[in-house]
């Protein structure tokens, strides 16, 4: 089964910084666009940033451009956040979608799409 777990949320001082990490499971490797989403308080779920399964594309919310990076290498996402504002505050989501691989006995390879979510990791900001 494939998932996607998000780590790294917690308290942090307004003005700080925090890497958020997002680990994927239950498949030997992919090909994904994948991103990063936030719900704040009683708001919907918004984008933070995005990057296609080559790398090459990159997007950002306007609001955290310069101050939040997206990465991703083999099986591990990450954003890192600096300069935390307030508004922050949030709980953050990794998704992965596009193609997925398994690896099966005598090497046998299959291969799956999905569209997978985590469950989300919360940054609080003190101000």
């Amino acid at each position: 089964q494939v998932q996607l777990v998000e780590s790294g949320g917690g308290l942090v001082q307004a003005g700080g910084s925090l890497k958020l990490s997002c680990a994927g499971s239950g498949f030997t490797s992919s090909i994904v666009d994948m991103g990063w989403y936030r719900q704040a308080p009683g708001k919907e779920r918004a984008l933070v940033a995005t990057m296609s399964s080559n790398g090459e594309r990159i997007t950002y919310a306007d609001s955290v451009k310069g101050r939040f990076t997206i990465s991703n290498k083999e099986n591990l996402a990450e954003l890192q956040i600096h300069n935390l504002k307030p508004d922050a505050k949030a709980v953050y989501h990794c998704y992965g979608d596009g193609v997925f691989y398994f690896s099966g006995p005598g090497g046998a390879v299959r291969w799956e799409q999905h569209e997978v979510w985590g469950q989300g990791t919360l940054v609080t900001v003190a101000s």
